[in-house]
């Protein structure tokens, strides 16, 4: 196998200038896309470095080549694969129908701890969006990977493990089974008998476990905070669903305010302290008490404990003045949080409040999806999944297979493109993925596209996945 390996040394990401990188090309439409990206990914490394730099290619399977080959949907050898080299890239794979793995992604992820999953989402000008200003539009989201129900620990209806489950929080946790509604064979035949179907007294609940924990939410937060302040992003926003999972993602959204409080003081600042300091500084006399008034609205209507409560949080903040006050806070990272349903609308009405998001799971499926259309789609969304710890990533399309339009030489390359850039930037090779930027910038604002911009574009020239590559070559 040609080329070095990329290593971890004293935390940081150890690159060769001749590093191996394995990919798995995908399913489906993989292959087209993967040659066509695989080309602008070589040229952008040649022009930015004349030579002096080169990436060696290292194929590994999984999917449809890997069963279709060894018999495996995800042969050892791939995963010791990615293990070993640390870093690699691969395009869209088939869920395997039936038992075993549930997800090829989600295995890889899972096998090799990757415990962020980066979705960048930003506009490139002229791409066709729903949305009035895409251009608002510039998020980076750090889902967390490995925990909430992503973790999978499901009982499926009807199955002896799904009672067991029900009948040991029947007995240890009677008020809280009382919130299963359909726990009891009794509950399902009053249901069926009510609309005149008879009796029905098959136990049917299926169970799920969602976990989530202080180690999870704070690697994951410590990962998204590191990266605004590098680069020089303005906010952390904790998206989350705590006014109702209080201690799932309730506990994420504390967690992280925490975390960012203990271990990044002196260059953050959360917004109920920037509230508390702002009202400070346009007021040196403002008293505690009249301080939290004013940060409270409700503050009249609380009991005298919950208004001790607030007093001594705001005297609590105040003692920040010397390294917060007199606007310093105004140049610092700020961190805020906002519940998940919330957060779904004002990335559509007010985009530009939202820099660098992190959440769980489930919060950052539907997010990055969503986002993604306002700026193009997930044909042209990147990915990756990452350990900042161990340096370990996968860069990945965010797209399917789309196996009706296999080896056309249609779709989309975007997203693959899109992700090598993103691990030419993670390997600090930050010129060649600069230029793929600008190659595409320059292709799209030409209107040179695949067909999926182009029957929304008037004025563009149709181009085959194969020729976008080369048109993002020819604007480096």
């Amino acid at each position: 196998m040609a080329g070095q390996t990329i290593t971890m040394q004293a935390g940081k990401l150890n690159v060769p200038d001749q590093p191996t990188i394995p990919f798995i090309e995908g399913d489906g439409t993989g292959p087209d896309i993967w040659k066509s990206s695989v080309n602008v990914f070589d040229r952008a490394v040649e022009k930015a470095y004349g030579g002096k730099r080169k990436i060696h290619w290292h194929e590994v399977l999984a999917g449809e080549k890997a069963f279709n080959q060894t018999g495996n949907w995800l042969p050892d050898e791939t995963v010791k694969a990615f293990r070993d080299l640390r870093v690699g890239i691969k395009g869209p794979l088939t869920t395997p129908v039936g038992g075993g793995i549930r997800s090829l992604n989600v295995a890889l992820r899972q096998l090799l701890d990757l415990y962020v999953c980066l979705r960048p989402v930003r506009w490139f000008q002229g791409v066709p969006s729903p949305v009035k200003k895409p251009g608002d539009v510039d998020m980076v989201i750090f889902r967390e990977n490995t925990e909430d129900i992503y973790a999978g620990i499901e009982f499926l209806a009807g199955t002896p493990e799904a009672r067991k489950v029900l009948d040991f929080i029947e007995k240890e946790f009677p008020k809280d089974f009382k919130k299963v509604r359909f726990g009891t064979e009794k509950a399902t035949q009053d249901w069926r008998s009510q609309v005149g179907h008879g009796t029905d007294t098959t136990l049917n609940v299926g169970i799920g476990i969602k976990p989530v924990s202080k180690q999870g939410t704070e690697r994951l937060v410590h990962s998204a905070i590191e990266y605004a302040l590098t680069n020089k992003r303005k906010s952390v926003t904790l998206v989350h669903k705590g006014n109702i999972m209080k201690f799932t993602e309730g506990a994420f959204k504390d967690w992280g305010y925490a975390l960012a409080q203990s271990l990044f003081r002196d260059r953050i600042v959360t917004e109920r302290e920037s509230w508390i300091l702002g009202n400070k500084d346009a007021n040196a006399a403002l008293g505690a008490e009249e301080n939290a008034r004013m940060i409270d609205p409700g503050y009249t209507m609380m009991t005298p404990e919950q208004q001790k409560k607030i007093v001594a949080e705001v005297e609590s903040v105040l003692k920040l003045m010397p390294t917060h006050g007199g606007g310093k806070w105004k140049n610092m990272l700020l961190i805020k949080d906002s519940i998940a349903d919330i957060t779904l609308q004002q990335v559509l009405t007010r985009a530009r409040d939202f820099d660098v998001i992190a959440t769980l799971n489930l919060n950052g499926d539907y997010l990055s999806d969503a986002l993604a259309a306002q700026v193009g789609g997930i044909g042209i969304a990147p990915g990756a999944n990452i350990n900042y710890i161990s340096g370990h990533a996968i860069f990945e399309a965010t797209h399917g297979t789309a196996p009706k339009y296999a080896n056309l030489d249609q779709v989309n390359p975007g997203s693959v493109i899109l992700s090598g850039e993103m691990m030419l930037r993670y390997m600090g090779w930050t010129e060649a993925a600069d230029l793929i930027i600008k190659g595409m910038d320059g292709a799209i604002g030409a209107k040179t596209v695949t067909y999926d911009f182009h029957r929304m574009m008037d004025g563009a020239t149709k181009l085959k996945c194969s020729e976008f590559g080369q048109a993002i070559v020819k604007h480096m």
